[in-house]
């Protein structure tokens, strides 16, 4: 069955039809009408994350939009239900509509005005400390259930995106960079952890596509990655797309200083789990793309580099 009739079968479980396709990469994305108007229907990708998780995604998701912060809530379906199993086994959900345009592209500058670029990273660090302050005052379920970016997650002998120092296009010394950054990771997160490093349910993949811009207004989607995490990895992950941005002290500083008017922040540690970050896609890249493909290379040599400037 192709995607497109798939997303049919999907949508007429809220008697909705299909606009469009927005993207098809790990989960398929359409823009669908429903009675109520305008939404965005999830085809989910099969075998990543199981029912439970995605269905503590959609609480979540729903009560942070009940709290007033900028994401989509999942919609009900005509049964009453936010998960539905398609005839392919695979999971389907649909989401409020969330106006705007991409913060940006990935590997590409900024797009706007370097006065605007500082003012859009302030009101990304503020959104965030929405998100995690809105998630502190919520009792999670006791079935709630993610995935967990954690020191085990992020470096431990089987990370839950991959073993990045093994990844096997680095050269011997972006190897042992890799490697060595793995270490350093370790120790600085072990430290963060045992000096109360504020831990909870993160976004973990606050990337410019991710972040919409509506009239400065920003919202933030796709919580397919979210899990338990250190708060900061989300600010470290939205600075990992700015390491090669001319500006980029003045991102970070514009970034940490909307977040730290009502949250506890560290420039330090940022910079810590920017570097992460750049750690974690480097092993995101192995298994889900062609040997060949460039992104390899790329994230390899942005992750050393970051390490050298971080680990100095």
């Amino acid at each position: 069955m192709t995607i497109e009739a798939l997303a049919v079968e999907a949508v007429s479980h809220w008697n909705g039809s299909v606009t469009r396709l927005l993207r098809n990469r790990e989960n398929a994305v359409f823009e669908v009408a429903l009675p109520s108007g305008r939404a965005a229907l999830r085809l989910h990708r099969m075998g990543y994350q199981d029912d439970a998780a995605i269905r503590s995604e959609l609480w979540w998701c729903a009560a942070l939009a009940a709290k007033g912060v900028a994401v989509p809530a999942a919609l009900p379906n005509r049964s009453g239900d936010f998960l539905v199993k398609l005839s392919n086994g695979r999971n389907a959900s649909i989401i409020n509509w969330m106006q705007g345009d991409a913060f940006g592209e990935a590997g590409q500058p900024l797009p706007c005005a370097p006065e605007h670029r500082l003012t859009r990273h302030h009101a990304l660090g503020d959104l965030l400390a929405h998100v995690h302050a809105a998630t502190d005052s919520l009792t999670l379920p006791s079935d709630f259930t993610r995935p967990r970016w954690d020191i085990a997650g992020l470096v431990g002998e089987t990370p839950f995106w991959g073993r990045f120092w093994d990844h096997p296009t680095a050269t011997p010394a972006q190897a042992e960079i890799l490697r060595a950054a793995r270490d350093f990771l370790r120790a600085q997160i072990t430290d963060h952890q045992r000096n109360g490093g504020d831990f909870g349910p993160i976004h973990a993949d606050v990337l410019r596509e991710n972040i919409l811009v509506n009239n400065g207004s920003l919202s933030l989607i796709d919580f397919d990655d979210s899990g338990f995490g250190f708060r900061l990895y989300d600010l470290g992950t939205a600075l990992s797309q700015n390491l090669y941005e001319p500006d980029y002290p003045q991102i970070r500083d514009a970034l940490v200083a909307g977040y730290g008017q009502t949250r506890a922040v560290s420039t330090k540690m940022v910079e810590i789990f920017t570097l992460a970050r750049t750690c974690t896609s480097v092993g995101w890249a192995a298994p889900r793309l062609v040997p060949n493909d460039p992104i390899h290379t790329s994230h390899i040599a942005r992750a050393v580099m970051c390490a050298k400037r971080v680990m100095a």
